[in-house]
């Protein structure tokens, strides 16, 4: 995966009734945990999966997080949530 991003007609939006960040996708609500949501809200099919990883890695002080990312975006991926936008 080189730039993913959201499958058509899923959205990400923060549902303040339950006060969590959710993924809308047609089937129903993916509720996530803010770290899925930090991801998800850069997955806009523009950014690298390494700028994504540099842009997390900066807001958390240098933590790295390559592996944490991967996976949550190949999981996401097999849900069929995430594609890739240069594909």
């Amino acid at each position: 995966m080189t730039r993913p991003r959201l499958v058509t007609g899923a959205r990400l939006q923060y549902d303040e009734v339950r006060e969590e960040h959710v993924l809308l996708v047609p089937e129903g609500v993916v509720r996530l945990n803010p770290t899925a949501a930090a991801v998800l809200e850069l997955c806009d099919g523009e950014r690298s999966l390494e700028e994504i990883v540099g842009t997390l890695s900066e807001r958390y002080e240098g933590s790295d997080l390559r592996d944490d990312v991967q996976g949550l975006v190949d999981g996401l991926t097999r849900r069929g949530l995430v594609v890739d936008a240069a594909a």
